[in-house]
Order: structure tokens, then C-alpha cells, then sequence
């Protein structure tokens, strides 16, 4: 997901997309522990996921506002 679709997003659906990546990781991680995890790769791709969405919470907190791409 890109950073403006997240931008898109509610603050509700935010939410939820994080705590769906945080179980993906849990997932992949516990897949890995039992050597069933076949894309290693998927791994940092969660995390840096998981790293944007709590970037864009975090900038809606602090009131931060960028313009809009046309």
C-alpha cells in the first residue's frame, strides 16, 4: 500500500490496517520459528508496512498536513 492511499484512509481504518500487519508479522514470524515460511523477503515488507502506517498516525497526532500530488 502506498503512502498516499494510506493517507486516505480513516483513523478507524488506520486501526485496523495496523492491527492486521502486526498479526501478518506475528504470522510470518511463527512460520519462519517452524521453517514453513518459503519468502523470507515477506517479512521486512511487513515491517516497513507497519512502520508507514504508525508514521501517518503518528502525523495526524501532531497535526501534520502535506499538500496533496495532482
Amino acid at each position: 500500500m502506498k503512502v498516499d492511499e494510506i493517507r486516505a484512509l480513516s483513523d478507524e481504518e488506520l486501526t485496523k490496517q495496523l492491527e492486521a500487519a502486526h498479526q501478518e508479522l506475528f504470522n510470518l514470524r511463527f512460520r519462519l520459528a517452524t521453517k514453513q515460511l518459503v519468502n523470507h523477503r515477506e517479512i521486512p515488507r511487513v515491517k516497513k508496512e507497519i512502520a508507514r502506517l504508525m508514521t501517518i498516525i503518528r502525523e495526524r497526532e501532531l497535526g501534520i498536513k502535506y499538500p496533496e500530488k495532482s
